[in-house]
């Protein structure tokens, strides 16, 4: 990994730490981060600055930030900007998870894929279509139904390491198996190209979701089409919810 990535990656998993109030300093959610990203020795020149960290915490705040949030959920944020360690009005309640999923996703209606492999536009609309397939096949599977919608808000934080963005910015918001799925989705696409190393289908293949997983792929390489009509986005978001009701989640 470059020095600017890692840079970049140590910065954007302190914010996250301070943004869920999972660490209330600054230093210390530096040195968690870099532990995180990296087990060698780092020097001081790599790691990121305050200034850098608050850049990525307001980018979460303006991707998070909801018209349907409390009011106290947007006190408490701002006082894990600030390093405040102050207990709020809201003690410690969080922010819905559908809020922060569809705030997730609208910024991918502004980005734009390789023609040549998304020729049906905005990842936006992609992120539907293949949700729209993946319901086909798995109605009732809330956790493959949310890697379906959710597998690649990352491009809209960091185009050169999507995968990673997107899972740090949806940590504590979805499953274990859910990440697994996204984390894993590349290599249901070269398990497919073929292009997969023999060591890393046989771990593939022993996992419990492998089926599953390879389903996913076919989704996310089906959900391309031109002119396509998926549901909108509140849609997705309001059938995701009901069908986690009737679960129990």
């Amino acid at each position: 990994m470059n020095d600017d990535k890692l840079r970049r990656q140590i910065a954007f998993e302190a914010a996250r730490l301070l943004f869920l109030r999972h660490e209330s300093e600054y230093l210390r959610a530096t040195q968690k981060a870099a532990r995180r990203a990296c087990r060698g020795r780092l020097r001081n020149s790599d790691l990121p600055t305050a200034t850098e960290i608050r850049d990525q915490i307001q980018q979460f705040s303006r991707l998070c930030e909801g018209d349907n949030l409390p009011e106290e959920v947007g006190q408490m944020r701002m006082d894990a900007w600030r390093g405040n360690d102050a207990e709020t009005a809201g003690g410690n309640a969080g922010p819905d998870r559908f809020d922060v999923y569809r705030a997730r996703l609208l910024p991918l209606e502004h980005v734009q894929q390789n023609r040549l492999e998304h020729p049906e536009g905005d990842a936006l609309y992609h992120s539907l279509q293949v949700f729209d397939l993946a319901r086909n096949a798995a109605a009732h599977d809330e956790e493959f139904l949310l890697a379906a919608l959710l597998h690649d808000v990352g491009y809209a934080l960091d185009r050169h390491a999507p995968v990673v963005a997107g899972r740090a910015a949806l940590a504590g918001f979805i499953t274990e198996r859910t990440d697994w799925f996204i984390a894993n989705l590349g290599d249901a696409h070269a398990l497919h190209a073929g292009t997969l190393g023999v060591r890393a289908r046989r771990r593939l293949a022993a996992t419990p979701d492998f089926d599953d997983l390879v389903v996913l792929g076919r989704c996310d390489r089906a959900g391309r089409v031109r002119g396509a009509q998926p549901p909108d986005l509140d849609d997705a978001l309001h059938d995701l919810r009901e069908l986690s009701r009737l679960c129990g989640g």
